[in-house]
């Protein structure tokens, strides 16, 4: 037996002996197509979808689906736009195998490589961690439903939910009791480009989660927009296939390299940061999200061995227009010419940049629905985050307009602001997906309590059985 076969094999034992209480508590509800309506439908297929949907059935949730639109393999950034050589978290990092030892990522490389392997390794390679993210959801026995996207949710009869998927060419309604979605950066907006650049093609302007032809920007001027590591990463890209010169423009005056994700690294905050009042929520992650992400060492020399690449700080773009072939931008500290511009100035929320949130966005309650912060703690671009409920759900702006988004649960980047790292981080995993499973249970247990009572009266299972004698004789 092979090593991994035998780590999978360890798998299987350790998930049997620690499935206690395994009785099924469920029933599945009916959709309006006459079939079982799915528990559980979880939309994204990377680390957080597969996660939440091994936590669902560790919790006897089995009648789930997970579906993703991208091929299978490519689920989550990793082989796409992710553009780092490795994961930035520390590689001792735990992350979907809930706090199983033979999940997790150190097993699966020792089973793969060896344990020296393991010692000898300084962080986790990107490409390695989509191969065992494909080993995980096969180990614990998990499908998920590729080239399948989400288009649209309604409400529907029963208190379910109807999502519109559109797979293989054709669309298709799946009914759910509740919808998780797990869909990283993008949740709830979309990767963004400074409006200076807006009207500019997109031959000229992409964003950095674009797919971007970097072989084709050799001998060329290259401009990327921002100064955190995803920006970094991408001018590190077009640097090493060739670029003539790379611009790295930050707009601070001097460029963030505290990392604020490693201090709030302990179980204390990513266990209870949510139970905190509004105050100190908003203060905290304002504080977090306006310093924005610190980047590594490594990342930062990627781009410095290079005599071609010039970092601007004090220089957020004014004006931008095209000259010819080139597009001239202006910044406080003077013009630059660039044949090509990457945004990597991250992700604005903006629901209606989702076309599946269309039927409820205008009620969907917001952080500056429900919070006004001190003056010198106001941030509009925070106050658009979602303000969500404690098991992740969406709130009503409005009360009773469309009170089935309330099993609709935002488990991505756009949960931040409610529950902080959580739903596009690994290192908030262990902490943060059993509370998502904790609401879903919750409420699906609550939802099904006459149920419930109905079963506790029919319940005649003897646990001992007594003699009588009979009551002739005993007369």
């Amino acid at each position: 037996m092979s090593d991994l076969a035998a780590l999978e094999a360890q798998v299987r034992d350790d998930l049997a002996k620690t499935s206690h209480p395994s009785a099924p508590w469920l029933e599945p509800k009916v959709g309006a197509d006459g079939k079982p309506a799915l528990d559980v439908l979880i939309v994204g297929g990377g680390q957080s979808g597969l996660a939440t949907a091994f936590g669902l059935m560790r919790s006897q949730v089995t009648n789930i689906l997970i579906i993703d639109k991208a091929d299978e393999g490519k689920e989550g950034p990793w082989l796409s736009y992710a553009r780092m050589h490795t994961l930035r978290s520390p590689k001792d990092f735990t992350g979907p195998d809930l706090d199983v030892p033979s999940l997790t990522y150190q097993s699966w490389h020792e089973a793969r490589f060896g344990k020296e392997d393991w010692q000898k390794l300084d962080q986790i390679p990107r490409e390695l961690w989509a191969e065992y993210l494909l080993w995980f959801r096969r180990a614990v026995g998990l499908t998920v439903r590729n080239g399948c996207e989400l288009l649209e949710i309604v409400p529907a009869s029963g208190g379910l939910l109807a999502a519109m998927v559109a797979n293989d060419g054709a669309t298709e309604v799946l009914y759910a009791r509740k919808i998780v979605l797990a869909t990283g950066q993008e949740a709830m907006g979309n990767w963004t480009i400074p409006e200076p650049l807006r009207h500019l093609p997109p031959t000229r302007v992409v964003r950095a989660s674009d797919d971007i032809d970097f072989g084709a920007l050799a001998g060329r001027t290259v401009v990327v927009i921002g100064a955190g590591a995803t920006a970094f990463d991408n001018a590190a890209m077009a640097l090493e296939a060739g670029a003539a010169e790379v611009h790295l423009l930050c707009r601070r005056a001097e460029i963030q390299v505290i990392q604020p994700y490693r201090w709030l690294t302990f179980r204390g905050f990513l266990r209870h940061f949510c139970d905190l009042d509004d105050a100190w929520r908003w203060r905290f992650m304002r504080a977090i999200l306006e310093l924005r992400e610190g980047f590594p060492q490594a990342t930062y020399d990627r781009c410095a061995r290079f005599s071609n690449f010039h970092l601007h700080e004090g220089s957020p773009i004014e004006a931008a227009h095209e000259t010819g072939e080139q597009i001239e931008l202006r910044t406080p500290r003077g013009v630059l010419r660039a044949h090509f511009v990457i945004s990597g100035a991250g992700t604005e929320i903006d629901f209606a940049e989702r076309r599946e949130l269309k039927n409820f966005a205008g009620n969907i309650a917001t952080w500056s629905d429900r919070y006004q912060p001190p003056q010198d703690e106001q941030s509009p671009r925070l106050g658009r985050y979602p303000y969500l409920a404690d098991d992740y759900a969406l709130n009503e702006l409005v009360a009773g307009v469309t009170p089935w988004i309330g099993n609709i649960h935002v488990f991505a980047f756009a949960s931040t602001m409610s529950f902080g790292p959580s739903g596009s981080s690994v290192n908030a995993m262990t902490t943060a997906i059993p509370k998502l499973v904790h609401g879903l249970t919750r409420g699906l247990f609550r939802a099904d309590v006459e149920r419930h009572w109905k079963s506790f009266e029919a319940y005649d299972v003897a646990q001992a059985v007594i003699p009588r004698q009979n009551r002739a004789e005993e007369r």
